[in-house]
């Protein structure tokens, strides 16, 4: 449903706002993004699960769990290798930012249905909010993502689009660093290095690249293909 909802939400994104590229460059953009996150998603959940893998019995990296900030991370590696491909210069991640909000979001209520058997929940709590997957009352880590998801756009939507990419850019600053902090609340990682997880390392990885190579630097033009007036 988060795939569909996302995928939808493109659309309108282009119609309503705009794009920096043609049709057929988009979609293949999001044919990348989308193979990108699959296998961002899937290998960064098998380093945080590194210390199960010898029991396993199925191969983790095929059938194993997924991880948003591996996701994000190996889309946006997808991307900027086909738009080197394309000979694309524009900034191109602004039309994703609500699609990925609602995705996200949609993808966090799956995560919080599954219950312990998707180990995104925190550590136990005796807050009056604590949610019972079974052993008892927990921090509800899914909910608090999808609240801090949406308090990201609404923030994002108070700002002007002057630069290509700045949009998608204070995302991700802004969702790698909630993630990075909310991560210290939970306990389902197998592996830790320096006293943070797998996951905490791709955000400090994410966070230095948006802030440097990242960066948008080239003001909005005034016509965007296919902006409504």
């Amino acid at each position: 449903m988060g795939y569909v909802v996302g995928l939808a939400l493109v659309m309108r994104e282009k119609k309503k706002h705009g794009d920096t590229v043609n049709d057929e460059q988009r979609a293949w953009l999001i044919f990348a993004a989308l193979i990108g996150a699959l296998v961002g998603a899937r290998l960064l959940a098998l380093i945080e699960h590194l210390d199960e893998f010898p029991d396993s019995d199925v191969p983790i990296i095929l059938f194993g769990g997924k991880t948003i900030v591996g996701g994000l991370l190996g889309g946006t590696a997808g991307i900027e290798i086909t738009k080197k491909i394309l000979k694309i210069s524009e900034r191109t991640g602004d039309v994703y930012v609500t699609p990925l909000v609602y995705s996200m979001a949609i993808g966090r209520l799956g995560c919080f249905f599954t219950g312990l058997d998707d180990a995104t929940y925190g550590f136990h709590t005796d807050l009056p909010w604590g949610v019972d997957f079974g052993d008892g009352a927990r921090h509800p880590t899914q909910l608090y993502g999808i609240i801090a998801l949406f308090c990201m756009l609404t923030y994002l939507n108070t700002r002007e689009r002057e630069v290509a990419g700045k949009r998608f850019q204070v995302f991700m600053i802004l969702y790698l660093t909630w993630r990075l902090l909310i991560d210290f609340v939970k306990d389902t990682t197998t592996v830790e290095l320096l006293m943070i997880s797998p996951i905490q390392w791709a955000c400090v990885i994410g966070l230095v690249y948006f802030f440097t190579w990242g960066a948008p630097g080239e003001p909005l033009k005034a016509e965007t293909i296919g902006e409504e007036s």
